[in-house]
């Protein structure tokens, strides 16, 4: 048996419907592959931390996190998740005053998440360079409810519930996807997918080609792949989940193109610049 063939490749992603049809491809057998594949299911936040220690083979990650991981994990140019005018958003109960929303302790789904990257840069925008929100870690499952009970003021909003908090009772403050696009003119980075680089050029590439095929084939086959993603939708109806996996695995997800490589390049220098992450070159596999 070849080294190729023994090889096991563990890929961490999100449980929830837009990662599940991105992995269709493999876990349906659509796409072949010499490797044995394990689909490891994880939140974001728990995928981010375990990036820090190198721990899968390949995963998803926050852009935010990306900055951190950056010596151990090639970025890949397909499998990432962009708002086009729409992104995390930051619910309450009622509309706040910015005096309000300034002293508002805001549940957040992991201090690595893109989202949390997004909501500091939003404040030093809205209301100066110094200006810090008050967070508090909640399970990105749990925000809308925990806000809803009034243990938090507000809550940052990421996956489904982005299309499913207003028939909660809750009002959106301000969508990043929105106020990112009108601050820039381009998409807003989420997530990437990413490969351990010590695997070697040649394995890197040839699991990139297996996930980029992967992502095609959901396209290709959306019924199918849909179906399957149903699994992990939390609850969610067909058509809102068939609406959740349009915005995020699109064309932009089987290669984000130019503009998406300079919107995770801004996004991490003005990170870098305000001192939240490290400087990062962020280079690009094919």
């Amino acid at each position: 048996m070849s080294t190729a063939r023994a090889l096991k490749i563990r890929i961490g992603h999100s449980p929830d419907s837009d990662d599940a049809f991105m992995f269709w491809g493999l876990a349906s057998g659509q796409v072949k592959s010499d490797y044995e594949f394990e689909h490891i299911l994880r939140d974001i936040q728990t995928l981010n931390e375990w990036a820090m220690e190198g721990r899968l083979e390949s995963t998803a990650v926050s852009v935010h996190a990306f900055a951190h991981v950056a010596d151990k994990y090639a970025l890949l140019r397909h499998g990432g998740s962009f708002g086009e005018g729409y992104g995390p958003m930051i619910v309450a109960r009622e509309t706040l005053t910015d005096e309000q929303l300034g002293q508002a302790t805001i549940a957040i789904p992991g201090k690595l998440t893109s989202a949390y990257l997004q909501l500091q840069l939003y404040f030093r925008d809205r209301f100066g360079p110094e200006a810090r929100p008050t967070v508090e870690v909640v399970s990105f499952d749990e925000i809308i409810a925990a806000v809803l009970a009034g243990r938090y003021a507000a809550g940052l909003i990421i996956h489904e519930g982005q299309l499913t908090f207003e028939r909660e009772g809750l009002v959106c403050l301000t969508d990043m996807g929105k106020w990112w696009q009108a601050k820039t003119g381009l998409p807003l980075p989420l997530g990437v997918n990413t490969v351990r680089k010590d695997l070697g050029e040649a394995v890197v590439a040839d699991v990139s080609r297996c996930m980029r095929e992967s992502i095609l084939a959901g396209l290709e086959h959306r019924k199918e792949a849909l179906a399957y993603a149903l699994r992990f939708a939390r609850g969610m109806d067909e058509a809102t989940s068939d609406e959740f996996v349009g915005m995020y695995v699109n064309a932009r997800t089987l290669d984000m193109g130019e503009d998406g490589i300079r919107a995770i390049r801004l996004m991490l220098q003005m990170g870098a610049d305000a001192g939240l992450v490290p400087e990062v070159a962020a280079e690009v596999a094919d």
